[in-house]
């Protein structure tokens, strides 16, 4: 059965960057979804595509996925520059300020 390992992106939601520093093995759905016809609720007869183990490192992934046979595809994070810039808001409340603060 293949997987996916990956880092999750940061929420939209948030600034913040919780729950993106671990690596994520998730199984990719062998069947499709099914809608239920009564309810229109969506169920699968898959249970592997429910699971999702996270880890530490990237290589502590490979060798689960390699020790267990599983067939992982590894998805490399892309870098993303730092938003905070020198001073920011902190500097408009310094006491030792060149210029006088107006607004």
């Amino acid at each position: 059965m293949p997987a996916r390992i990956y880092r999750p992106a940061k929420t939209a939601m948030q600034s913040g960057t919780g729950r993106t520093k671990q690596w994520i093995l998730d199984y990719v759905a062998d069947s499709a979804r099914e809608v239920d016809p009564l309810m229109g609720w969506t169920s699968s007869t898959d249970t592997q595509a429910q699971v999702r183990l996270r880890f530490d490192t990237k290589e502590a992934a490979l060798d689960y996925a390699r020790d267990n046979g599983i067939d992982a595809v590894v998805t490399d994070p892309h870098s993303r520059k730092p938003n905070v810039r020198p001073g920011g808001y902190g500097e408009n409340f310094a006491t030792n300020r060149r210029a006088v603060w107006t607004h």
